[in-house]
């Protein structure tokens, strides 16, 4: 063995750092946009925004103002006046002069607007704060009040008792020589609170609670049966059993139905605290002069600039080579891949809504049959690029705000060698089932039928499939009487 030089030809693919920032900003969603942006204004003092003062990132979109579309004259003007404010923040011919903003739009606000009325939301009392209120009202012992504020801190949010009270009865003082009867009655005081049915240890006892509040009436009486007695036959609509079993006529159980109906199974749910989640919309979709147009929407988009002072220092040291230099190019990276990744979201959305615009012009049932390859292809793009863009990015449209994979899906054939979207066959379901007798709803047989009268050819099992995802119950859970 002896050592030697060896000369080896190979190719390979290396993604290089701006390219692999490019593809991490494309999949990212707005809020994962902004918190990374955000990283990296705090790694890179050549960067910052271009932002009027406290508005650091997307606010939340209800309902966007206009946005001019690409080479309209509004559009035109606004971009004259953006050069006009480069030119008076940058210096042209050096390095600083290069930014970025967000669309057609300024961003600024007025003075009077800083008080944005949305953000402020009504402090809703919590259950337990509800009861308390409530106790501290009642002519009860200090002993007799406590140990109702006990049993209340062990409901559940929806306003039930899923204990057991001889097991709570351990944790309490054993020198207040509590028993089993003290905790029934206090219960009781429990049961005997707004709202109705709080403190039960069951859905049958919840529910009686609600009826024993209602002024009496045979609907009533027949209502405190039914939830006492026959509630899962009620649940399966077995209303022949019920009828036979409390000789009822068809009247008088349709009327307790509807009173039953009419209770709140879950009276603890209205006090509980819901997190609310805003979708920022990526893009907002409007009619012009017939046609669907694509706009971005730019309180989503982050107004990015390099830093006048530090690129000052940098042009005043030419020669000089460091960090700053570093800091600079990953600057411009940055600047162009985010105002990249948004040139590609218009690009890809506005393909989508030139497919689907019989979607936004007719609704769900018009919806067509899309994959991601026909949008790559289009726009030649590779098709991992199009995942990428089309993941937890949304647009604002007429019909709502949906989500840009909801206008792809699967298809089935029809009779005349076409295709039908599953969305639409989902909607034509959702229709038939609306318009269904509801004392003799459809069977899934039935609607496979009626679809393939249409011209759809569906199996019977693809409907069922559909019908759950619809959260539509099965044919004998939907009879009425």
């Amino acid at each position: 063995m002896k050592p030697s030089l060896q000369l080896k030809l190979s190719q390979h693919l290396a993604l290089t750092p701006q390219l692999q920032q490019s593809i991490k900003l494309l999949q990212l969603s707005t809020l994962e946009l902004n918190q990374e942006i955000e990283k990296i204004l705090l790694e890179n003092p050549m960067l910052e925004r271009d932002e009027p003062e406290g508005d650091m990132g997307s606010s939340r979109v209800e309902a966007p103002g206009p946005v001019a579309p690409a080479g309209s004259e509004a559009a035109q003007e606004r971009e004259q006046e953006q050069a006009r404010e480069a030119d008076q923040n940058f210096d042209n011919g050096g390095e600083a002069g290069e930014w970025m903003t967000a669309g057609s739009g300024n961003g600024q606000r007025d003075d009077d607007d800083d008080a944005d009325f949305q953000e402020f939301q009504a402090a809703v009392p919590s259950l337990r704060d509800h009861l308390d209120a409530q106790v501290a009202l009642t002519p009860l012992s200090d002993r007799d009040r406590a140990l109702v504020r006990f049993l209340i801190e062990a409901l559940d949010d929806d306003g039930y008792l899923t204990q057991d009270l001889e097991d709570l009865l351990p944790l309490l003082p054993a020198e207040l020589e509590f028993e089993i009867d003290d905790l029934n009655i206090a219960l009781c005081q429990i049961q005997s609170l707004d709202p109705a049915g709080i403190g039960a240890t069951s859905v049958s006892q919840c529910l009686g609670l609600q009826l024993r509040t209602l002024p009496p009436g045979e609907a009533r009486q027949l209502a405190l049966a039914i939830v006492a007695e026959h509630l899962e036959l009620l649940a399966a609509r077995d209303f022949v059993k019920i009828k036979r079993a409390l000789r009822c006529n068809d009247d008088a159980l349709r009327e307790a139905h509807a009173l039953i109906l009419s209770l709140n199974p879950r009276p603890g749910a209205q006090f509980s605290q819901a997190d609310t989640r805003y979708v920022v919309p990526d893009v907002v979709v409007r009619k012009l002069r017939g046609h669907w147009v694509v706009n971005l929407n730019p309180d989503a988009m982050p107004r990015l600039r390099i830093n006048n002072l530090y690129a000052q220092i940098l042009r005043d040291n030419r020669g000089a080579s460091g960090s700053l230099s570093s800091h600079l190019q990953e600057a411009r990276w940055l600047i162009k891949n985010v105002q990249q990744r948004f040139d590609t979201i218009q690009r890809v959305s506005q393909a989508i809504v030139d497919r689907q615009r019989q979607f936004f012009d007719y609704g769900d049932v018009a919806m067509r049959p899309l994959t991601l390859r026909e949008i790559a292809e289009q726009l030649d793009l590779h098709e991992s690029t199009v995942s990428r863009v089309t993941t937890q990015k949304y647009m604002a449209t007429p019909r709502g705000i949906f989500e840009f994979k909801y206008f792809f899906g699967s298809h089935v054939a029809t009779d005349t060698g076409g295709a039908a979207s599953s969305t639409a066959i989902r909607a034509l379901i959702r229709q038939l089932v609306g318009a269904e007798d509801k004392k003799k709803p459809l069977s899934d047989a039935k609607i496979a039928e009626l679809l393939g009268q249409q011209g759809i050819v569906v199996a019977r099992r693809t409907i069922a499939k559909y019908r759950e995802s619809l959260d539509i119950p099965p044919v004998s859970l939907r009879k009425s009487i």
